[in-house]
């Protein structure tokens, strides 16, 4: 058993993921398997807990290609669905495990009971439907996740509110435009940030690159990971080239230890 905690990242992209259907965009064309990108969500192992933050629609193929026995549960950012509609294939761990823990703000829990009904059902369930055991995610309210307290972070999507999630010396943000002042404080001291960088044009409700390597300066972590990386941002190579020392484009598949 490793005390170390294992951060998997299951998917780097946006919501179309690279390469985009249908795209001649140089970066979808690349062979380098580092401009290949699922919809972005995250594996956080420590002991024997694994915890995966945001389920979209790449979650199977994500859990094929990096396989964990059991799942302890899965944290929701928000309800878009890149992060919210791979939800059905948590059957396999249903069956064998129950009910599935998920965490996640009210609205999004509003969210998923209205368009993943038959998950949420109480009675007259159908027979292969998945079950949760929901639980609610407050501003300012840790939740013990295995042995862990686990610290929601508020961010902003343009208007949206999101949350992001500290697990002892690793933050994770996505899908951030703005954060308080308030909640950068509670980032100090990691070790690892995760933040969204989309591209290196602004955006109206995304860190573009500029603004992520501001924050990842503010937080001062010892090392910066970016994802949410959309094809417009460039070849992961050349981008990374650029990058201050200490802060790095994440890439499918990249596993680091803490």
């Amino acid at each position: 058993m490793d005390d170390k905690m294992t951060i998997t990242f299951l998917g780097t992209g946006t919501s179309q993921g690279i390469p985009v259907i249908g795209s001649d965009h140089p970066v979808c064309l690349s062979k380098d398997p580092k401009d290949k990108r699922l919809r972005v969500s995250v594996l956080v192992s420590w002991k024997n807990f694994n915890y995966v933050i945001d389920c979209g629609p790449d979650f199977r193929q994500q859990m094929l290609t990096n396989p964990i026995e059991k799942l302890d549960g899965i944290l929701f950012t928000h309800e878009h669905a890149d992060h919210t509609a791979g939800i059905d294939d948590i059957r396999p761990f249903f069956f064998r495990q129950g009910d599935i823990p998920i965490y996640a703000h009210e609205r999004v829990i509003t969210s998923l009971k209205r368009r993943f009904d038959y998950i949420f059902a109480g009675e007259n369930r159908y027979p292969g439907a998945p079950a949760v055991q929901v639980v609610q995610v407050k501003k300012d309210t840790p939740i013990a996740l295995g042995d862990l307290e686990v610290v929601p972070i508020e961010a902003y999507h343009n208007r949206l509110q999101v949350f992001g999630y500290r697990f002892g010396e690793f933050v994770y943000l996505t899908d951030v435009k703005r954060v308080e002042e308030d909640q950068i404080k509670k980032m100090k001291g990691a070790k690892v940030l995760v933040v969204n960088a989309l591209r290196k044009e602004p955006h109206h409700s995304h860190f573009n690159l500029e603004e992520a390597i501001a924050l990842a300066q503010e937080v001062g972590a010892e090392k910066t990971y970016f994802t949410h990386i959309s094809h417009i941002m460039g070849f992961h190579e050349e981008v990374e080239k650029e990058l201050p020392k200490n802060i790095h484009l994440a890439y499918d598949n990249l596993q680091l230890k803490i």
